[in-house]
């Protein structure tokens, strides 16, 4: 996945095989917050609409999670990602600089790591909004105490999902909001791929509509938002259960590839 990248990629050969690591388990504190409502996972329509995606994502990737040419185009580049966080912000090293209140050099490692994707997963205003929002010393320690908070703190994911939210939307702002979708899931998604998805907004609302999930969107980030994205992936990771999907990036990646611009339909 990336932004803005309207050429063909180049096919990699040799692309390393990252060990397959947990399944993605359902959280079951996914629902609390979210509205109760019927999905058409089991009807006729979704069950096309999943059918239709499978056939997708094996045109392009016929050997699914495990295809050389999934793992350069869509998989590596975001485990790599994963990898460098690990490197640079483990939850250990993470807690030792919040300790020694590093709160700047926090929040430059973590705009660092994004930064070095092969396709960033940021738009270039997103980028903007964020490096503004933690150049002041306030700033830097807002988002680096509310990010290690949700990553690690105690208590449950819907309380502290909507705090990490209330806290992006309170950064200090210039001209561009700091409070999107991508910005509030990008590094959950980065730090722990085993937990968090990330989310673009339009990508995910098209993959959902051709799934024949009941994506309820709304711009503005939330828990009950999140939480239906994350039955989105469940769905995907249950329907897809004999391709073995690894985490929430070949989850992520699936959808990406039925919504983006990037992989015409048939």
């Amino acid at each position: 996945m990336k932004v803005g990248l309207g050429a063909k990629r180049k096919i990699k050969r040799g692309g390393y095989h990252q060990p397959a690591g947990k399944e993605v388990e359902a959280v079951s504190t996914r629902k609390q917050g979210a509205n109760s409502r019927s999905r058409p996972s089991h009807s006729d329509q979704t069950s096309a609409g999943a059918a239709a995606c499978r056939r997708k994502f094996l045109k392009y990737f016929p050997q699914g999670f495990r295809d050389e040419t999934y793992l350069d185009w869509e998989r590596d580049y975001k485990w790599e990602s994963h990898g460098r966080w690990e490197e640079a912000l483990g939850q250990a090293e993470f807690r030792r600089l919040l300790r020694a209140r590093a709160f700047a050099e926090i929040a430059g490692r973590a705009v660092r790591v994004e930064q070095r994707s092969r396709h960033s997963m940021l738009f270039s205003f997103e980028k903007m909004a964020l490096r503004d929002a933690v150049k002041s010393d306030d700033g830097a320690r807002l988002f680096t105490a509310g990010l290690y908070e949700f990553l690690h703190g105690g208590g449950n994911m819907p309380r502290k999902f909507n705090q990490w939210c209330e806290i992006v939307a309170a950064l200090p702002r210039r001209q561009t909001r700091v409070l999107t979708w991508p910005l509030v899931t990008v590094f959950g998604y980065i730090a722990q791929p085993d937990t968090h998805i990330f989310l673009k907004p339009n990508v995910t609302r098209i993959a959902a509509r051709k799934y024949g999930f009941d994506f309820g969107y709304q711009s503005r980030p939330s828990w009950e938002i999140y939480s239906n994205y994350l039955e989105f992936a469940d769905t995907v990771r249950r329907d897809l259960r004999d391709l073995k999907p690894r985490d929430m990036i070949d989850l992520q990646s699936f959808m990406w590839v039925q919504g983006s611009d990037e992989y015409p339909d048939e």
